[in-house]
């Protein structure tokens, strides 16, 4: 019997259900990454993040259903070693001057691990002519830019400077 021949629509599925597992498992993770800062301003960053994570989980539910597919998530090691990342930074770190530089830092990794994923799934689905998907997609994939560059202006205005002079 032969072996079915992968597509770009299968690709497409495959790194759906990826970024799937991975928005839900940042559910859990933001809100654990908001309590264990110090910083008021970087706290509500993660508070806001946490909100709009629930809204892309929301919007893929919709994506699934554009491309008539059930939601659901394939274990994404990237995240999961991003966020044991964070959780060791928290650990190592905790009531350091540093923590909330290291918190920030692995809070960047996530959203640069997103903007390539979301970026990627955005390519794809204009190149499958699913306008729907695309669409959703890259709301998802500007939020994801815009909370990396809030990010950027709290590290570079405050963070950082915390940590260094503490």
């Amino acid at each position: 019997m032969a072996k079915k021949i992968k597509t770009l629509n299968d690709l497409f599925h495959e790194t759906l259900k990826d970024i799937y597992y991975a928005e839900n498992k940042l559910t859990k993770a933001i809100p654990k990454m908001a309590k264990a800062t110090k910083s008021k301003e970087l706290k509500r960053a993660f508070e806001k993040h946490a909100v709009e994570t629930k809204g892309q989980v929301a919007r893929l539910n919709k994506v699934f259903k554009a491309i008539g597919k059930k939601p659901q998530g394939k274990t994404c090691v990237a995240i999961n070693g991003i966020i044991k990342e964070g959780d060791e930074v928290a650990k190592e770190f905790k009531g350091s001057p540093a923590l909330d530089a290291g918190l920030l830092a692995a809070a960047q990794a996530v959203e640069h691990y997103e903007i390539s994923r979301y970026g990627t799934l955005k390519a794809w689905a204009e190149e499958l002519g699913d306008d729907e998907s695309a669409r959703l997609l890259d709301e998802t994939l500007t939020e994801e830019k815009n909370t990396d560059a809030a990010l950027s202006r709290l590290a570079e205005s405050a963070v950082n400077q915390s940590a260094e002079t503490a």
